[in-house]
């Protein structure tokens, strides 16, 4: 099972979309999960674009309610259906996301060919959405004009690798082996227990994306998403504009560099850039002045950690 952590970026511009500038969306590949993380037009397309396979995707993470986050998501869904889809597909985000998307199915008397299930959210502290064996998300809840949440994608930790040649060595039989990445102790024919650190090796360091859309600078959420392996985190204005982020509820690329270093993260990956900037690289030396492993996002940039 693979253990790296993919980030494609599908579209990474603010407001309205522009001939080569996508609104937000974005494709987190993490413990063979492909999880689509807002929809902003032209999603489809981009989807194609980058080869990312439809049937895989069976969660949607919707952050709010404005337009360049979710405009794109009645084609999805209703692409799905002419791809004759079975799979369930879940869709999380705010309270009216399900009327949305429900009334404009019924008015244009469409039937999706799956079922179509929606998590509605509304709670103002950070909420556990999914589990399964190998991956939890809990929402971010950020600080912008309307209700709006992020998303952290935390992998669980996983089975320890066993030290084949000690286990050999012990002449132990494959029956045990599971037991043993399962963090079992082994006890051998004559009675000696051999403890498992002598039989495995640590498994690998579980990795974790944090998803911070639309917001203020919010200091308050360093504190649930300290150490996590990237931070994808708003940059709408650069520095010499941070006055309208109070009006707008946007961040500057300093204040999400502020935000990755204070929460210790060992990637930041820069995005939702106002188009009145000509030159992104800006926006990569204004924060890498206070956390220097800072990435910028671009439309069909993939990013594997």
């Amino acid at each position: 099972m693979s253990t790296s952590l993919t980030v494609s970026i599908l579209g990474c511009y603010a407001a309205a979309p522009g001939a080569f500038k996508n609104p937000t969306s974005q494709v987190l590949e993490i413990r063979n999960h492909v999880f689509l993380i807002d929809c902003g037009e032209g999603t489809q397309v981009a989807l194609r674009r980058n080869k990312i396979k439809f049937v895989r995707i069976k969660h949607i993470f919707i952050s709010h309610l404005h337009g360049d986050h979710f405009f794109g998501l009645m084609g999805v869904i209703s692409t799905f259906s002419l791809l004759k889809r079975t799979a369930p597909l879940t869709i999380y985000g705010p309270v009216g996301i399900k009327e949305v998307v429900l009334l404009q199915l019924k008015l244009t008397q469409s039937f999706t060919s799956y079922p179509l299930h929606f998590k509605e959210l509304k709670s103002k502290e950070p909420q556990l959405i999914y589990e399964d064996d190998l991956v939890t998300v809990t929402t971010i809840p950020l600080k912008h004009r309307i209700y709006t949440n992020g998303y952290y994608f935390q992998e669980k930790v996983g089975l320890r690798k066993l030290d084949i040649n000690a286990a050999l060595n012990l002449e132990i039989d494959k029956a045990y082996f599971n037991k043993i990445k399962q963090g079992g102790d082994v006890t051998l024919e004559d009675g000696t227990v051999v403890p498992n650190h002598e039989l495995t090796f640590d498994p690998p360091t579980p990795k974790s994306y944090a998803y911070c859309s639309d917001t203020s600078y919010q200091p308050s959420i360093t504190d649930q998403i300290q150490g996590a392996t990237v931070l994808y985190h708003e940059s709408t204005f650069l520095d010499s504009h941070e006055h309208l982020c109070k009006v707008t509820g946007h961040s500057t690329a300093k204040q999400a560099a502020t935000i990755a270093k204070e929460a210790g993260v060992d990637q930041l990956i820069l995005g939702h850039y106002s188009t009145r900037y000509p030159d992104l690289n800006a926006f990569k030396e204004e924060a890498q002045t206070i956390f220097a492993d800072t990435h910028l996002a671009d439309d069909g940039e993939v990013f594997t950690f």
